[in-house]
C-alpha cells in the first residue's frame, strides 16, 4: 500500500465519521488531486510505478467529499463530474457509482451459482459492502443462510454507509455477521467451515500483499467446506503484468486442483478490466458454467452486470493471453 504524507482533513482514528460538508478543494493538499490551469479543473490521478507503471487513470473531481487516513490506511472520498461519487484507499480506486456493480454482481454470482447449495458464506475483506448487497439476493430466495463479513478497517464500513448508500444499504442486516477483525487472524483462528469464500482485498502492495500467497491460499482451503469454493481478485487483468498473474494461478493450484481465471470490464479500473481467480478442490466442478440459472426477466430483476451468458464468457480469453497462461515455464 502506498503510504501518503498528506494535508487536508485528516483524523488518526476510524471511530467516527464527522465531517458533513465537502472540504475546499482549493486548499486541499493530496498526492492524488491537482489542479489543471488551462482548464482550471481538478484532477484525480491513479498512478502506480510499481502495478501498472507507464500509465494512469484519471476522473475530474468536482468536490472533496472526505479524507481521513484511519489506523490502516489513506481513505479519499470525492464526487467526480461523471462516475458519481468515488471512494479511493492509498490512491487506488476501489469503487464508483457509475460502474460498481459490474465487479460486486461478477465477484459474488460466479460462485454462488456455481455452488449447488451455497448456505454459508464468508467474505474477508469487502468494507464498501457491495457484495454484501448481492449476497442478500440470495438470502431473499432462500438460498444463502449466514453471511460473514471480517473487515479490518471499521472506517471504510461507515464512510460507505454515508457516501455509498446504495452499496451499503445491508452492513447491519440480520443475516450479517459482521466482524471487526483481521483476515488473516480470522482464517488462522476459525473453526467454522463455509460453502463460498469470497476475498474482495486491497491490490497486493505492503500489507495486503499476504492476500496474494500460498500460505494464504491454504488458510482459504481449510476454511472450506467439502467442495467448497473460493474467489479473489487477482489484482491484475491479462493487459497489465501477465506473468506476474500467471505466477498467482501457479500458487492458487498448489493449493487447488481446480483454478480458473474470470475478468470483468469497468472503466474505473486500470485498462478497464480486473481478473477474479475462481478455485475449488471439486475436480468435478466446471466453474465457467452455473449450476443454477434463472429465466431472463428475473436476471433483469437482480442483475445489473451478470447473467447466466456472462458467466461463461468472462472465462474466455485472447488467444495470446490463454496461451501464455497455459503454457508451463519454468523461469516463472
Amino acid at each position: 500500500m502506498h503510504d501518503y504524507q498528506n494535508g487536508g482533513s485528516v483524523s488518526s482514528t476510524s471511530t467516527t465519521v464527522e465531517q458533513d460538508t465537502p472540504i475546499d478543494i482549493t486548499t486541499f493538499n493530496h498526492d492524488a488531486i491537482s489542479f489543471d490551469p488551462k482548464t482550471s479543473k481538478y484532477w484525480f490521478y491513479e498512478k502506480s510505478a510499481d502495478a501498472f507503471p507507464g500509465q494512469a487513470f484519471g476522473l475530474q473531481v468536482d468536490q472533496i467529499l472526505y479524507h481521513t487516513k484511519s489506523q490502516y490506511q489513506d481513505i479519499l472520498i470525492f464526487k467526480s463530474s461523471s462516475f458519481g461519487n468515488v471512494l479511493v484507499l492509498n490512491g487506488i480506486i476501489q469503487c464508483t457509482e457509475k460502474d460498481e456493480f459490474a465487479y460486486q454482481e461478477l465477484i459474488t454470482h460466479v460462485p454462488i451459482m456455481s455452488h449447488p447449495s451455497p448456505k454459508k458464506v464468508l467474505v474477508i475483506g469487502g468494507g464498501d459492502c457491495g457484495v454484501i448487497r448481492e449476497l442478500i439476493k440470495h438470502v431473499e430466495d432462500q438460498t444463502v443462510e449466514s453471511i460473514t463479513m471480517v473487515e479490518i478497517d471499521d472506517m471504510v464500513i461507515k464512510l460507505s454507509t454515508k457516501y455509498l448508500p446504495q452499496m451499503a444499504k445491508y452492513h447491519n442486516h440480520p443475516k450479517l455477521n459482521l466482524i471487526i477483525d483481521d483476515g488473516f487472524k480470522f482464517l488462522r483462528e476459525t473453526k467454522l467451515k463455509f460453502d463460498v469464500i469470497i476475498t474482495d482485498s486491497s491490490d497486493p502492495e505492503g500489507p495486503a500483499e499476504e492476500f496474494f500467497q500460498v500460505n494464504y491460499f491454504k488458510l482459504l482451503r481449510n476454511a472450506l467446506n467439502h467442495h467448497g469454493i473460493v474467489i479473489m481478485q487477482s489484482s491484475e487483468n491479462i493487459w497489465l503484468n501477465l506473468k506476474y498473474l500467471k505466477n498467482l494461478i501457479k500458487k492458487c493450484k498448489y493449493v487447488f486442483p481446480n483454478v480458473k481465471f474470470c475478468q470483468c470490464y469497468m472503466p474505473s479500473y486500470t485498462s478497464g478490466q480486473l481478473g477474479l481467480l475462481v478455485a475449488t478442490t471439486n475436480d468435478s466442478f466446471n466453474l465457467t458454467k452455473p449450476l443454477r440459472v434463472f429465466d431472463r426477466k428475473k436476471e433483469s430483476q437482480l442483475f445489473k452486470y451478470y447473467n447466466q451468458l456472462v458467466h461463461q464468457s468472462s472465462f474466455i480469453l485472447p488467444t495470446w493471453a490463454q496461451d501464455y497462461l497455459e503454457i508451463d515455464e519454468e523461469s516463472i
